[in-house]
């Protein structure tokens, strides 16, 4: 599938057999916004393209030639995932074209062709277990011998149930990952002996 711009309309070109067929994007399943962009900035794209033909304005045309062309490569990520497809995208301004993969087939991409840091994100999940029991048992005795074991109880509670969203959204960063493993292992951990100095 490609990205175009013919006129002031924004096209999405494909084969079917041996002739390239154009269609309007509001023919598709975009969504009625994805179609309203596309060619919106299709009419943006022309009148730049007529702009530059003419000569007028040369640097805050070449501005504007570059945010159309940032624009149009946004939409084309748009298209992709919407239609679970790569998507060529030819710049209407530069005409240079450009293949654009949908989201989840980039981020897999990548996922496969970096191998898992196992050594070291271990290493690290094992240090901020570490950290995570020496504050948790530091705030809970603290708070056993000056208030009483409830409220250490009540504040480690507090306290779990606070990271907890946070170490649950980091579970599928690739650096975060391992500072939410060792963090989530550490207050695990730590409970045992919560419930020893409060009990």
């Amino acid at each position: 599938m490609e990205l175009r711009v013919r006129g002031e309309r924004a096209v999405l070109a494909g084969r079917v057999g041996t002739r390239t067929e154009e269609v309007d994007p509001h023919s598709l399943a975009l969504g009625g916004d994805l179609a309203d962009d596309l060619h919106e900035w299709a009419k943006v794209a022309s009148a730049v393209q007529r702009m530059r033909e003419r000569a007028t304005g040369v640097e805050d045309g070449a501005e504007t030639a570059l945010v159309v062309s940032q624009r149009g490569r946004q939409l084309a990520g748009r298209v992709a995932a919407a239609m679970g497809t790569a998507v060529r995208y030819v710049d209407p301004v530069t005409e240079v074209a450009s293949l654009v993969p949908p989201p989840g087939l980039r981020e897999r991409a990548r996922a496969e062709s970096e191998p898992t840091p196992w050594a070291t994100g271990l290493t690290v999940a094992a240090f901020i277990a570490v950290v995570a029991i020496v504050a948790m048992l530091a705030l809970v005795t603290t708070l056993a011998s000056e208030t009483s074991g409830w409220v250490a109880l009540l504040a480690a509670v507090v306290v779990s149930a606070g990271l907890a969203p946070s170490l649950w959204l980091g579970r599928r960063l690739p650096v975060l990952r391992w500072v939410a493993l060792g963090a989530a292992g550490g207050l695990a951990l730590s409970w045992i002996g919560v419930l020893v100095v409060v009990f």
